[in-house]
């Protein structure tokens, strides 16, 4: 069980070669739930550096986000970095849901704005109560226990922000809060991960910012999902998947192939480890480690 404070991520990224971790949601019923368990056995002998629990939109997952985190930090050896929103709260419930992680013995935390209910794209309405930014969720993470804080990083820019370089600014206000660390949403070209990277060191702040991995196994889906949160799926990726079809398994085999390059270039170029969105099952995040030659 976590217990205490503990190394910061930015500890144990910087200590190891490299660092692997492995995003989870929430389950809607007993068979996703039992898909999950499934999923974070198979992985748990890679050994990640943690391992995330997402909140629903508009907090709508909240409950079960702690219940699981909890479970995990108790019946598992992985280190569980458990989401936190302020959407939907107020500043009390959420130091509420602070105090609940840290009773569980979890001290790691990602703290974000979070998405409205209807969708990353909905006009932000703050709670009447509540906290209005991410900076908010971090500064009273650290007012209201001891924890380790981990943040969100958008390779593309936030959707609401005025400019890559005025998102940069957030970022680096986050991390002068008491952001240790930052893993960014799902991108498809790693100059883009490099070019936030060089934005933030260029503003003097040295956090390990971990790439978040989305493989395209339906490139529908994906690009559906890429629009709302405002990342662009490259056109030269589109056609170089659409030309491997028909045949589903084709498609798929070939998203995993364009993600594990993306993986192996972001590595080459000095990534220090990959956080992999895995939509509770294990499989795809198996076949891109054989393709990087990641053993247990």
């Amino acid at each position: 069980m976590v217990t205490g404070r503990g190394r910061s991520l930015a500890e144990l990224i910087n200590e190891g070669e490299r660092s692997f971790s492995f995003e989870f949601f929430p389950p809607k019923d007993e068979a996703g739930e039992e898909q999950l368990w499934n999923a974070i056995r198979a992985l748990e002998p890679y050994r990640p550096t943690f391992v995330s629990v997402t909140y629903g939109a508009g907090g709508s997952t909240r409950d079960k986000t702690v219940a699981i985190t909890g479970r995990i930090a108790a019946e598992t050896d992985l280190l569980p970095v458990a989401h936190l929103t302020c959407v939907g709260h107020t500043r009390d419930e959420v130091a509420g849901i602070l105090d609940a992680y840290a009773a569980q013995g979890v001290a790691h935390v990602m703290a974000l704005r979070g998405d409205p209910a209807e969708g990353p794209r909905a006009e932000w309405t703050p709670t009447p109560g509540g906290l209005d930014y991410a900076i908010d969720v971090v500064r009273l993470a650290r007012e209201r226990g001891d924890f380790r804080i981990g943040v969100a990083a958008f390779p593309e820019g936030h959707p609401g922000a005025e400019s890559i370089e005025a998102d940069a600014d957030v970022l680096v206000a986050k991390a002068k809060a008491g952001a240790e660390f930052a893993v960014t949403q799902m991108f498809f070209r790693a100059a883009d991960y490099f070019g936030l990277v060089d934005r933030v060191r260029a503003r003097g702040v040295d956090i390990p910012i971990l790439p978040g991995i989305m493989p395209i196994l339906n490139l529908a889906a994906i690009r559906r999902q890429s629009e709302l949160i405002g990342a662009e799926v490259p056109d030269e990726i589109v056609e170089r998947v659409t030309a491997a079809g028909p045949d589903p398994a084709d498609i798929r085999a070939e998203g995993i192939a364009v993600a594990a390059e993306l993986c192996q270039e972001l590595l080459d170029g000095g990534a220090p480890g990959l956080h992999f969105y895995t939509l509770n099952r294990s499989k795809a995040t198996l076949e891109i480690f054989a393709k990087l030659n990641v053993t247990v």
